[in-house]
């Protein structure tokens, strides 16, 4: 088999990143806006969420080939990777991400207690109807799984998994990933733990060949760090100064824990997608 040239590869990084941040840079940038307009303008009435549902739909009619121009198409849906699942793989894909996200909820409190960082911003929604409220932690817990899946393991590893081994372009996909967090701080934990979810998703995407099992965890990872991580960052207390307590322990347990548990996941998922394939090519 040739492998492709140096430049070739260069090229495919450049394009790739270009289309993953164009991507993840739309809808996050529109949700953004909506949200802010909605609760500067009618708080009580929670109309970003529909709109923002429009948009998603829109955006997944686009990318996964429907529209203008036809000569895209067919490359479109390829690198959207919107594939069908069979039922054992998608089980074992659910299993292997939920003890991932569990395992690396582990792993972000650790960090928490050994580095002094500040949490992801929060804003105050406290004088916001609560109805209005729920409604946008739900959406926001869709949008980005769904730009970030179609950005990142989607347009993005499809077209490095052309030029790249698979392990290659899901470190390289994992890295662009990352640095789409920075927005968050630039700082070495969060950034890891980052680093590890976009493994996570770019395993899973390579292994089911679609991104709409890793978009189902995504979705189960936001709502899970939206409602029991993140709003307890700012209390977490750094055991460098009142010492490590049974919680952090419980929590380094269960990293290491889950961690295994989600390798053994991922390996049957393994075995059961390379089945699926060589089935299809009876």
């Amino acid at each position: 088999m040739n492998l492709p040239s140096l430049a070739t590869r260069i090229r495919s990084v450049v394009w790739s990143a270009i289309l993953a941040f164009v991507i993840f840079g739309l809808g996050q940038g529109v949700w953004g806006a909506l949200v802010f307009i909605n609760l500067r303008t009618a708080p009580a009435v929670p109309w970003a969420v529909a709109a923002m549902a429009v948009v998603l739909w829109l955006m997944w009619q686009y990318l996964n080939g429907k529209g203008w121009p036809q000569s895209t198409s067919e490359a479109r849906r390829r690198y959207f990777r919107a594939s069908r699942v069979s039922g054992r793989a998608w089980a074992w894909a659910m299993l292997a991400g939920v003890l991932s996200i569990v395992a690396l909820a582990g792993y972000w409190v650790v960090m928490f207690q050994l580095v002094r960082m500040p949490g992801n911003f929060l804003p105050d929604f406290s004088k916001y109807p609560m109805f209005t409220l729920v409604l946008m932690l739900v959406m926001a817990s869709f949008v980005s799984p769904f730009t970030e899946e179609s950005a990142f393991r989607g347009y993005c590893q499809v077209i490095l998994e052309s030029n790249f081994r698979a392990p290659v372009a899901i470190l390289i996909s994992s890295v662009l990933f990352t640095l789409a967090h920075v927005t968050q701080g630039f700082l070495w934990p969060k950034l890891c733990v980052y680093f590890l979810v976009g493994i996570v998703f770019g395993v899973t995407a390579y292994l089911t060949a679609s991104i709409l099992p890793g978009m189902a965890v995504h979705i189960i990872g936001d709502l899970t760090f939206f409602a029991l991580v993140w709003p307890y960052d700012t209390k977490r207390q750094l055991v460098w100064e009142t010492g490590a307590n049974g919680w952090f322990w419980l929590h380094v347990a269960q990293a290491i824990i889950f961690t295994a548990l989600a390798i053994v996941a991922f390996t049957h998922l393994a075995r059961v997608s390379e089945r699926v394939r060589e089935q299809e090519s009876q």
